[in-house]
């Protein structure tokens, strides 16, 4: 990796860590912390922009490599990686794959609480 693609993924990693911190921390200021409406509002607006940024890289071809890894992989993985499994999924039911979409839905989701709790666990008996 050259040393152009480095600075678009960290000032994107960046971008995107301060971003996701300002936006739940403002949201949480408006409704409360009674339900994790920061998150949510993080997790919608990741996957309505990487919906954006895919766009305009796949279809209008707006953006290039070094955009992809300044917007999509850098601001948006930082952002939220919500929005990278929703466009992966997409992606796997574009492509015809939808057991695979399926699966990886599941296992995200379902697996990977499970996994969550085990790790709370082990980490308590630790």
């Amino acid at each position: 990796m050259d040393i152009n693609n480095i600075l678009a993924l960290a000032i994107g990693s960046l971008a995107g860590g301060f971003a996701r911190y300002y936006m739940a921390g403002f949201v949480y200021r408006i409704f409360g912390s009674s339900f994790p409406y920061g998150t949510l509002a993080v997790n919608l607006t990741g996957c309505f922009l990487i919906g954006i940024f895919s766009s305009f890289a796949d279809k209008k071809f707006l953006i290039g490599p070094g955009g992809r890894l300044l917007l999509m992989i850098g601001f948006c993985g930082a952002f939220t990686t919500f929005s990278t499994f929703m466009l992966e999924t997409a992606n796997l039911i574009r492509d015809g794959e939808t057991w695979r979409a399926f699966w990886n839905i599941t296992l995200s989701v379902i697996v990977g609480f499970l996994v969550f709790r085990l790790g709370i666990v082990l980490g308590e008996w630790i």
